[in-house]
Formats: structure tokens, sequence, C-alpha cells
């Protein structure tokens, strides 16, 4: 999995084999210049879930929920999470959450919508927490996220995700029973060590366009300055007045 925002890179992303697209949040940040997730609004995420699913029609697409959509009750958060499913065609919906979360968690299942329980670090919790931090690292808060992620498998979550925990409480989250044996929860980790079934980072940073990237997500091309050099050429190109002086491809008729 891999965060991904527009038509043109959902296609290239999936011919390269990648099985989900999550439409995070994180597009506030590497798409609208923010400092953070938060400012991410409703109908933009909206409208960047349609286009990666009409870029990739065959993929697996999870929409995040933007901060404020859900956590404003439990009618209005439902009606957000069947827009992304109606409107956007999104394979799910995925939304932070702890267990105190469970009674719209468990609305939005028997909705008919497929929720991903994000537990660990949450990044929409940014403010309360004072910045972006890891999770789980003393036994009291690893328990807490543990039974965070036994509570969602009761309530019926189609999948887990965990950002930023030690491996040993992902490994503990993997090993917990599904609550039907025959149809086991997906775990997908953030920096949640290499037990998980499955993996996502933010795109940008495999790309290497961001300046910084978190120590879990490390770049595996040089984008960023395969495009400072491409617009390099091109400002010289321009003013050193050869381009079109030649080959301009449109003539008068005769």
């Amino acid at each position: 999995m891999l965060t991904c925002y527009d038509a043109t890179t959902a296609g290239l992303l999936t011919a390269g084999g990648v099985d989900v697209l999550l439409v995070g949040d994180t597009a506030a940040q590497m798409i609208l210049g923010y400092d953070s997730t938060l400012p991410a609004e409703m109908d933009f995420m909206v409208t960047i879930t349609a286009a990666v699913r009409r870029g990739a029609p065959e993929a697996f697409v999870m929409a995040d929920m933007p901060f404020g959509s859900y956590q404003c009750g439990k009618d209005a958060g439902v009606a957000n999470a069947i827009r992304f499913v109606k409107e956007a065609g999104a394979d799910a919906v995925k939304l932070e959450v702890d267990r105190t979360m469970t009674p719209l968690v468990e609305r939005m299942v028997h909705a008919g919508v497929p929720v991903v329980a994000h537990i660990g670090s949450r990044p929409q919790h940014i403010r309360a927490k004072g910045g972006y931090r890891s999770a789980g690292r003393r036994r009291a808060e690893a328990d807490g996220i543990v039974e965070d992620a036994r509570v969602m498998l009761d309530a019926g979550v189609a999948m887990l995700l965990i950002e930023a925990v030690p491996a040993e409480v992902s490994r503990r989250i993997v090993e917990l029973p599904p609550p039907v044996p025959e149809a086991p929860v997906p775990v997908i980790g953030c920096g949640a060590g290499p037990v998980c079934h499955g993996h996502v980072v933010v795109l940008h940073d495999v790309l290497g366009l961001t300046d910084w990237h978190p120590p879990f997500a490390p770049p595996l091309a040089d984008l960023g300055g395969q495009i400072r050099t491409a617009a390099g050429q091109w400002a010289r190109l321009v003013e050193s007045g050869q381009y079109l002086k030649d080959d301009h491809p449109y003539r008068m008729a005769d």
C-alpha cells in the first residue's frame, strides 16, 4: 500500500504492482503545503479519492476521513463515510480511533461501510499531544493499543492500520484471534515492524520528493533531484532562444 492523490499516479502505482492505494489526509501536506494533516477538507478528500478511483479502477482504494469529518457526531460521521463510498467509489474508509469510538465504528459497519481502524500513533491528535510521536513504548500504553485493536475487531472492522509502534506491539495485535476464524482481518503497519501483513508509507517520501522523511520510509528514488534537473534544463532551453527555433510542429497551410 502507498498513499496516492491523483489519477495519473494511481495508474502508475497499480501498474507497478501496488495492491492498495490510500488517499491519505497527508494530501494536506504533500499537495496543499500545510504543516499537518488537519486542514484537509471533506470535499477535497472526496474529490481526490474519486480521481484515484478513476485512475485505478481495479485497485482497492482506501479513503482517509479528514479531521472533523467523524468527530462531529455519529450521524454526521456515518453520512460522511457513506459519501466516500457513494460519490468517490472508495472500497473502505480509514479513521483514527480508540475503543471509546466503538459506537461510531459499529454504526458505520452496520451501514455497510467497510472501516479501517487506524490505531497507535494518530497524526490527527498532533495538537492534543504536542506534536507527532510514536506510541506504545511503555507497557501500559502498549496494552491499551492492543485492547483498542481487540475491541475494533469485535466491532467488525475490515482492516487494522497501526502507526509508529514497537514491533512487539504489532506482533501482539497480529496474533489476536479474529472474530470469525475463517475471515482473518489484515493488519497494515505504518512504521510498526516487520510482522504486519502489509505496510504503507507516504508516496512522496518513497519517491524522494520530501526534504525529510520518517525513518521507516526510506527513499527508493530521487525524483526530487530529477525534477530539479529537468526544470533547470527547461529554463536554459527557453532562455537560449533555441526552443522551437527549428522544429516548431505547426506550419501555415499551402
